[in-house]
C-alpha cells in the first residue's frame, strides 16, 4: 500500500485569483515485514481544482440535462475530479500531471508542489438551504490495470471583487525588501495580491457616518435607532444604539437578529413568489422598558459567507428589528425623597402591547484569508492508502 497526503501550504481558505500550493507526498510505509521485493508502482499522478455545485430539488428549478453515466472503467485513465459526487461541477481547472511511473521503495517517499491559480470567474464557497458551492482540490492516483483513485482536499474560496483587475509589474515594490532572503516572483504575486484586497476591503469598510432612524408605529414615536455604517467585513461587530428617552410610546422589549437572505431568482424557483430563505447568525434580546438609552453588539461569523450573487441565487445580509410597545403609557416608578422605608416596585401584571418589526439592509463583504483560515472547518490536510 502507498500512502498519500496532501497538504494545503497557506491554511484552507483563499481569495479568488490567489495562487493554491499543495505539498503531496506519496510514501511506501517500511514495515517488519517489508523486503527488497515490495517495492511500489504508481502508473500516474495529476490533480486539479474544481468547484462542485449542488441544487436544493425542493427550491430550485434547474433545466433538465441528459444525465451524464458516473462508472469509471477498469482500464480508464481519464480523471473525472468530481466523480461520485452529488450536483454538477460548475467549473474546474486544467489538470496536471504530477509524475508518470514512480517507483517507491519500503519505506521511501517522495513529494510534489502543485500550484495553480483559484478561478476568479467562480462563486466564493457557499453552504446554502437552497444551493451549494464546494470548492475541492482532487488528486487522482492509479496503479496499473487498477481503477483510479481520489483523494479530495477541501477549501474555501472568497471573493473580492475588483481585485482581479490589478495589473502586477515586475519592478513594482512590494514591501520592504531584505537583500539575504529570496522570494519567487509568484510568492510576491500572492502576497500583493492578499495585500491589495485587504486594502479594499479596509477602505470599504472604514467609512463611518451617522445614520439616524426614527421608530415609530401607528400610534407615535418609539424612540431613535443610530448606526455608524452599514458595510461590514466578516469577523466584525456590529453596534447599534437606542435612545427611548424622547419616545411617546413605552417600549417594553426589543430584539435585534443578524440573518443572511438566500434568493433564487424568479426563473429558477420552484414555486411562484418563493420565500427567501433566513439564516440567523447572532441575535441580541433585551427588557427596556423605562429605560433611556442602550445598544447592542452582534459579532459577524467568520465562517459566514459574504453576499454575492450568480446567475441563480442572490445571498443578502440585513438587521431585523422586532419591538413589543405597551397599548397606553406606563408612568415610571416614584419614591418620595424623605422615604424611610424600602419600597418594592412590581411590574404589571397584564399589559396590552403592540408589535412590529423593520429590516435595515447592509454588506457583508470578506476579510483577508489568513484570519479566515483560524476558525476554517477545514484542516487542509488528507489522505488516503492506496
Amino acid at each position: 500500500m502507498i500512502e498519500v497526503v496532501a497538504s494545503l501550504s497557506r491554511g484552507p481558505v483563499f481569495l479568488a485569483g490567489e495562487t493554491l500550493e499543495c505539498l503531496i507526498t506519496f510514501t511506501n510505509p517500511l514495515s517488519h515485514r517489508s523486503t527488497s521485493a515490495s517495492s511500489e508502482m504508481l502508473a500516474w499522478a495529476s490533480a486539479q481544482i474544481h468547484c462542485q455545485f449542488h441544487a436544493s430539488e425542493n427550491r430550485v428549478m434547474l433545466p433538465s440535462e441528459t444525465p451524464k453515466q458516473d462508472v469509471q472503467a477498469e482500464n480508464e485513465t481519464v480523471l473525472v475530479p468530481n466523480r461520485g459526487e452529488r450536483g454538477q461541477c460548475f467549473l474546474a481547472t486544467p489538470p496536471k500531471i504530477l509524475f508518470c511511473d514512480l517507483r517507491l521503495d519500503p519505506g521511501e517517499s517522495k513529494s510534489y508542489s502543485y500550484r495553480e491559480t483559484v478561478p476568479v470567474e467562480g462563486p466564493p464557497s457557499f453552504r446554502g438551504q437552497s444551493v451549494k458551492y464546494v470548492y475541492k482540490l482532487t488528486i487522482g492516483c492509479q496503479r496499473v490495470n487498477s481503477p483510479i483513485k481520489l483523494l479530495r482536499v477541501p477549501f474555501r474560496v472568497l471573493v473580492v471583487h475588483g481585485v482581479e483587475d490589478t495589473q502586477f509589474h515586475h519592478d513594482e515594490a512590494v514591501a520592504p525588501s531584505n537583500p539575504f532572503l529570496e522570494e519567487e516572483e509568484g510568492t510576491k504575486k500572492d502576497s500583493r495580491l492578499v495585500e491589495i484586497a485587504t486594502e479594499m476591503l479596509m477602505m470599504a469598510t472604514s467609512r463611518r457616518s451617522q445614520h439616524l432612524f426614527n421608530i415609530t408605529n401607528a400610534r407615535g414615536k418609539v424612540g431613535k435607532f443610530c448606526i455608524f455604517k452599514t458595510v461590514y467585513r466578516i469577523g466584525e461587530d456590529i453596534v447599534g444604539t437606542f435612545d427611548f428617552s424622547e419616545g411617546d410610546i413605552p417600549c417594553l422589549q426589543f430584539s435585534v437578529s443578524l440573518q443572511s437572505e438566500e434568493h433564487v431568482l424568479e426563473k429558477y424557483q420552484r414555486r411562484p413568489n418563493q420565500p427567501a430563505s433566513l439564516t440567523a447568525h447572532a441575535r441580541h434580546q433585551e427588557s427596556c422598558l423605562h429605560t433611556a438609552s442602550t445598544h447592542f453588539c452582534l459579532p459577524i461569523p467568520l465562517s459566514a459567507t459574504p453576499g454575492f450573487s450568480t446567475d441563480i441565487v442572490a445571498l443578502r445580509w440585513r438587521l431585523h428589528f422586532e419591538f413589543v410597545t405597551a397599548g397606553e403609557p406606563m408612568e415610571p416608578p416614584t419614591v418620595p425623597e424623605n422615604q424611610s422605608e424600602i419600597i418594592t416596585w412590581t411590574g404589571a401584571e397584564q399589559i396590552n402591547v403592540d408589535t412590529f418589526s423593520w429590516d435595515l439592509p447592509i454588506k457583508v463583504l470578506p476579510t483577508n484569508p489568513v484570519l479566515a483560515s483560524y476558525v476554517a472547518q477545514f484542516s487542509g490536510v488528507n489522505s488516503i492508502m492506496i
